[in-house]
């Protein structure tokens, strides 16, 4: 690696390098960043910490499904299960899923945990 040091008074100020090694710089960071962030997922993956989800229940959401109703479906639970869980009745839950009815926050945070998701997978 080519590089110049510049100085300002008397001390290394500036590093000047051909940009084609900069790129390669910038990259190589940019890689080892990467490596990381995947690191770090597959660590709270391996240790329960983070979950991921079917493309099936990833299409579903995506074709506008309503988010309780493909997580609860997804974990296997009645609307009578979700409503005991969040103390309201399944006609409630049922609602919400139909888009006729919203959550309080107190009930989405019900929810969140009774579904086991972040709550903002709901909205």
């Amino acid at each position: 690696m080519s590089v110049q040091i510049l100085e300002h008074e008397g001390k290394p100020a500036f590093a000047l390098m051909p940009i084609e090694e900069y790129e390669r710089l910038v990259t190589a960071l940019e890689d080892a960043h990467d490596a990381a962030t995947i690191e770090e997922f597959y660590r709270r993956l391996v240790s329960g910490e983070e979950e991921t989800f079917s493309a099936e229940v990833a299409d579903r959401l995506l074709a506008g499904e309503h988010p309780v109703r493909v997580l609860r479906s997804h974990r296997g639970m009645t609307l009578q299960q979700v409503a005991d869980a969040c103390g309201v009745t399944n006609s409630h839950i049922s609602q919400v899923e139909k888009g006729k009815r919203s959550m309080s926050t107190e009930l989405l945070k019900k929810m969140a945990e009774a579904l086991r998701v972040d709550a903002e997978l709901l909205l």
